[in-house]
């Protein structure tokens, strides 16, 4: 089965559908599939919804599709630095269903393993928890949140191989290996795709039965937030 593509355009090719659920991989701006995201604004592709840690900022990330409209909900947990994404919203042009951090990784993973839906406290007593399923175990209240089928997963990895064995760097494993799972069709685009057998098994964090097509790009890798201190004096 051929899972390496040219380019992210070539990649989703008969992919995209206008109403589909995309889950993306990444945390602010690490680890975030940046050119299959330009390659679906190029698309146009109308009427997505993204369930993602975040909307990227206002030029990168998801947030290039919220420019152009083409993202009708998001399924997030953090949403604070998107100034694009905060004016659709308040004015009624964008849905958002908010997640805590943990409940979304779980969503994704539960998805991917297949479970509707499962029980947790956290949301619990707040307007997270309202309008779903509360049940008691041993004394304590839980809610019901039901795990993520994406038709199509979308992430971000360091290192592949040939048949879709993934290796991610330090914090960009973050959201994409449960993004991954949870998409009838996942697309990776990669750093570095290097020969079969070279990479260790023990050290592959997503196996390749998981993804169906893959890219290699250069990535821009911005930084979100940077802080830097003065240099002290010797």
């Amino acid at each position: 089965m051929k899972k390496i593509y040219a380019n992210a355009t070539e990649a989703l090719d008969g992919v995209l559908t206008d109403g589909m659920m995309i889950a993306a991989g990444g945390f602010g701006l690490c680890g975030i599939p940046e050119l299959l995201l330009e390659a679906i604004k190029e698309s146009g592709t109308q009427d997505l919804t993204f369930a993602s840690n975040n909307a990227g900022v206002d030029d990168f990330g998801i947030g290039i599709l919220l420019q152009t409209k083409q993202v009708k909900k998001m399924i997030s947990s953090y949403v604070g630095e998107n100034a694009e994404f905060m004016r659709q919203y308040l004015a009624g042009e964008l849905e958002l269903e908010f997640n805590p951090q943990g409940t979304l990784a779980e969503r994704m993973r539960a998805g991917g393993a297949g479970i509707p839906g499962f029980y947790t406290k956290t949301g619990v007593g707040t307007v997270i928890a309202e309008g779903k399923e509360h049940k008691d175990f041993n004394g304590e209240t839980y809610i019901m949140e039901e795990g993520i089928f994406a038709d199509l997963a979308i992430v971000k990895a360091w290192k592949a191989d040939d048949t879709g064995n993934l290796i991610f760097r330090k914090t960009a494993r973050n959201f994409n290996v449960p993004a991954a799972t949870c998409g009838k069709i996942c697309v990776a685009e990669v750093e570095e795709i290097v020969p079969r057998g070279s990479l260790d098994p023990d050290q592959i964090h997503l196996p390749g039965i998981y993804v169906h097509r893959i890219i290699q790009g250069d990535h821009e890798k911005r930084i979100e937030q940077r802080t830097t201190r003065k240099k002290e004096d010797a």
